[in-house]
């Protein structure tokens, strides 16, 4: 018996028109459908498909373990992580080996910031693995600015709030265009980066790009607090144009 494909599949920045023809496909035909979600949550993967999977889909959620009272910065963090996606990675090959397909749903694109990599890097020299790509959130969300992100000879940079605040100044002052991602609780830190940089003025901030509950503003006219896991600061390009 010949070995199912795990499919990575990009679902784009959450709207399910923004979708690939080939992910649509492999979604309407699915039998196996895995996604990460938090426990007690149905998962923003598992939201954007609604309506799309059959009806006698087999489904596996992901949950990711608490790690919220773990540092960063302590190895116990990455541990935990780990082992779940081993665990993960092991109920996918059963089902490879069984010669069962199996869609994994990503949202955005699999290979960028997503917890697909780590299921990847598991899996590819196991069993069949296929990635299908998909719209990018900070194409979705500079796109909704209605503003183009690079002119030119713009150079883009795109940051993680995670970083230092003199880690995200220097790389700040020393790009064009910038997107920055993994906002949340690093907001104040973003913003007081943005603003030695010499940028604040310039940056929007977008959150849920392309959901119907999207909202685009100025930072500087945005509520002050945590701003959602959804959301992603856009300073466009002023380079050179005819």
């Amino acid at each position: 018996m010949s070995s199912g494909t795990i499919y990575g599949l990009g679902l784009g920045p959450g709207n399910p028109e923004l979708m690939s023809v080939k992910s649509d496909r492999l979604l309407r035909n699915a039998r196996h459908v895995a996604y990460f979600r938090k426990a007690g949550k149905s998962g923003q993967a598992r939201r954007i498909v609604d309506g799309m999977l059959p009806e006698n889909v087999i489904e596996f959620p992901m949950e990711y373990p608490v790690t919220t009272e773990i540092p960063l910065t302590d190895p116990r963090y990455n541990e935990v992580l780990a082992a779940f996606y081993v665990d993960c990675t092991v109920r996918l090959k059963e089902l490879s080996d069984q010669g069962e397909d199996v869609v994994v749903l990503c949202e955005g694109d699999p290979f960028f910031y997503g917890s697909f990599m780590h299921l990847y890097t598991r899996l590819k020299d196991h069993a069949p693995v296929d990635v299908v790509p998909a719209i990018t959130g900070m194409s979705g969300a500079w796109t909704a600015t209605g503003d183009p992100i690079t002119w030119g000879d713009d150079v883009l940079t795109v940051l993680v709030g995670t970083l230092s605040e003199e880690e995200l100044t220097r790389r700040m002052s020393d790009t064009d265009a910038l997107v920055v991602m993994k906002i949340g609780r690093n907001i104040d830190k973003v913003k007081r980066a943005l603003t030695a940089a010499g940028l604040f003025d310039r940056a929007w901030i977008v959150e849920f790009a392309q959901m119907p509950n999207q909202t685009v503003t100025k930072l500087s006219e945005a509520a002050d607090g945590v701003t959602p896991y959804f959301s992603i600061i856009i300073v466009h390009g002023q380079g050179r144009r005819p």
